[in-house]
């Protein structure tokens, strides 16, 4: 499948992928919750935590710092960042309640509070210029990215940075078609492996399409900046099937990258 232009990528996903993202979604994260961290683990070969690692490097924070990890999930950024400073105030947003009672039985454990909500990232309840940093991770192929890049930007500090890592659409033809094909075993043999249910089984082909017409690494640099961030960076791995992006709302000096 070829994407199409970047300059109506959106307007595409959107008419592709909407009836999916609006009453199938939920269901199918409510379904892999419990076990969503060790298919991952096992999906990546056991690369799960270097990933988190690789990502974690781009992140620059300071004590006391304020920040939001969007799409939230089991909360794996915000204990990172907290593993490594304290003193962060650390709010989460994910549109799923399993997934973040999943989260918060993390973070409890580990003795860490992390401030909850579960709400629509595409218009996030937050005032404006209201953090210091915002992370959003392995989420975006199934979000109306431009406009969640918007928010991002609102919420954002003067001087505050954006980091973004998700699995990208590899520039090489032949290395996107391996890709996809060993992300189709991947999703059969996790749903096997942990008896994914219903909901999860008939979304697997969905999980394909989504990555197919979502952005390449400079893409996606291109798109950040067009809504209004500057020194916008990335750094890829695997051919850029992964991707690491940085990027700074205009105004103050921001931490250096």
């Amino acid at each position: 499948m070829n994407p199409p232009p970047a300059a109506t990528r959106e307007i595409a996903r959107e008419e592709r992928f909407n009836a999916v993202w609006t009453r199938e979604l939920n269901d199918v994260f409510a379904d892999v919750a419990p076990y969503y961290d060790r298919a991952n683990y096992i999906a990546s070969l056991g690369l799960w935590g270097y990933f988190l690692r690789q990502f974690m490097s781009t992140v620059d924070i300071r004590p006391g710092e304020k920040m939001l990890d969007v799409c939230a999930g089991t909360n794996a950024i915000g204990i990172a960042l907290l593993g490594r400073e304290p003193t962060l105030e650390v709010h989460a947003i994910d549109r799923s309640a399993a997934m973040q009672e999943v989260g918060r039985r993390n973070a409890e454990a580990l003795g860490f509070t992390i401030r909850s909500v579960i709400d629509d990232v595409h218009t996030l309840p937050y005032p404006d210029n209201s953090f210091d940093v915002v992370t959003l991770q392995f989420a975006s192929r199934h979000l109306r990215i431009r406009r969640v890049a918007e928010e991002v930007r609102r919420v954002l500090k003067p001087g505050g940075r954006f980091y973004h890592s998700d699995m990208l659409r590899p520039a090489n033809r032949t290395i996107e078609r391996l890709y996809y094909a060993y992300l189709r075993f991947c999703l059969w043999f996790t749903g096997f492996l942990f008896r994914s249910g219903q909901p999860a089984l008939n979304c697997k082909e969905y999980f394909i399409q989504a990555l197919q017409m979502f952005y390449s690494a400079e893409e996606l640099n291109d798109m950040l900046e067009d809504v209004g961030f500057r020194d916008v960076t990335h750094k890829t791995v695997f051919h850029g099937m992964l991707g690491f992006h940085r990027a700074v709302k205009p105004g103050a000096n921001a931490a250096p990258g």
